[in-house]
């Protein structure tokens, strides 16, 4: 999750997902949006993996984990969930991967194009970003004169 534009960046579906699996997805968003500065995690063996702690150090990427038990430090992050769950993994039934893939990227579609967020002034995670990324390119090409 992106927390300024409230989008959701990726949602992996596998049996499991290991430190090293957790790095070629970091690898693979960074390509199209640019690394974060900072990323906060809970106590998850995927997020306090050496292999997580070596990919952040490398990127001068700052790791911030919650106090474990502490759901509230990352609220949005539980509640974007409890709408994933809710919403998508209780209302289907998957006969395998590539089905889970495909329903679960439709649902983030969904919810990054077409759902307004209140704190987003009603725009849409989508609307956010892209208007974000514009005003990045204006900034940019006003220091180049």
């Amino acid at each position: 999750m992106d927390d300024f534009t409230k989008e959701s960046v990726d949602l992996v579906a596998g049996r499991s997902i290991t430190g090293d699996d957790l790095t070629d997805i970091l690898d693979k968003i960074g390509r199209f949006r640019g690394l974060p500065k900072a990323i906060r995690t809970d106590q998850g063996p995927e997020f306090t993996s050496r292999a997580l702690d070596a990919w952040a150090y490398r990127h001068g990427v700052k790791l911030k984990l919650i106090q474990p038990g502490k759901p509230t430090q990352n609220a949005y992050i539980e509640s974007f969930n409890g709408k994933f769950r809710d919403e998508c993994l209780n209302d289907h039934w998957f006969n395998n991967m590539a089905e889970a893939r495909a329903i679960i990227a439709a649902w983030r579609q969904d919810y990054n194009e077409r759902r307004p967020h209140s704190s987003l002034g009603y725009m849409t995670p989508a609307e956010v970003a892209a208007q974000h990324r514009t005003t990045v390119r204006n900034i940019e090409k006003e220091e180049m004169k």
